[in-house]
């Protein structure tokens, strides 16, 4: 199974490791614990180790509103809240053309998954604001929304974050838009196949960061309360 997945990504290679190691495992609780499992060795163990999770500080949905409204420039605002609260790559919000723009709708070309292309979508209020942003500013249909390159954009980002004392990246804005829609009750589904428009749940739990006893504690009193 293993040597017949040539071509194939690391994480499916991975998955299937752990289904003959899991395999294995029942055959040797089977048959005795003299049977040696054939995926345990060292090679193979270091081959398709599961890489460390790294943990996130994940922004709070009041610091993110306080980020946004303190920001004056209409177009900086924008495209912050199309990473905040559409939960898009840096590189998406760029690459953004006003023919992609479909009310509530982008269109994502050439994705960073490989798809021909994928769906954004974002709140009303938000493509109102970007959709009077786009006539207001004349840019033609096949036009860069946004024409200034990476380089910019993420000093807007840090320029953001500086308003209210923080180190602020791109990603981090994305990180929060799948954390909040998470926690305010999205399913695991959406999160991750609508928002963040990852393959596969492994990919999506690791941007959800880790949450602290405050929160659990908040969690478990509005549930059960």
């Amino acid at each position: 199974m293993i040597e017949n997945s040539e071509g194939q990504k690391q994480t499916t290679k991975r998955f299937k490791y752990t289904l003959l190691k899991t395999f294995f495992n029942f055959f040797k609780n089977a048959v005795g614990q003299t049977f040696v499992n054939p995926c345990e060795s060292s090679i193979l163990s270091k081959t398709f180790r599961l890489a460390k999770g790294r943990q996130w500080t994940i922004l709070e949905k009041d610091v993110v509103d306080e980020i946004i409204f303190k920001t004056d420039n209409p177009r900086n605002r924008l495209m912050l809240e199309l990473m905040a609260r559409g939960g898009m790559r840096i590189g998406e919000v760029l690459k953004l053309r006003a023919k992609d723009v479909d009310d509530r709708k982008l269109l994502v070309a050439s994705p960073k998954s490989g798809r021909q292309s994928e769906i954004v979508f974002i709140p009303k209020k938000v493509a109102d604001r970007l959709k009077d942003y786009i006539h207001s500013k004349g840019v033609s249909s096949d036009q860069r929304v946004f024409p200034i390159g990476y380089t910019g954009a993420r000093e807007i980002v840090k320029k953001a974050g500086r308003l209210v004392g923080i180190y602020l990246r791109p990603h981090d804005l994305r990180r929060h838009a799948a954390t909040y829609a998470s926690r305010a009750g999205a399913p695991l589904e959406i999160v991750s196949k609508v928002i963040l428009r990852h393959a596969n749940l492994s990919t999506t739990q690791l941007y959800l960061g880790k949450i602290s006893d405050t929160e659990a504690i908040r969690w478990i009193e509005h549930v059960f309360s």
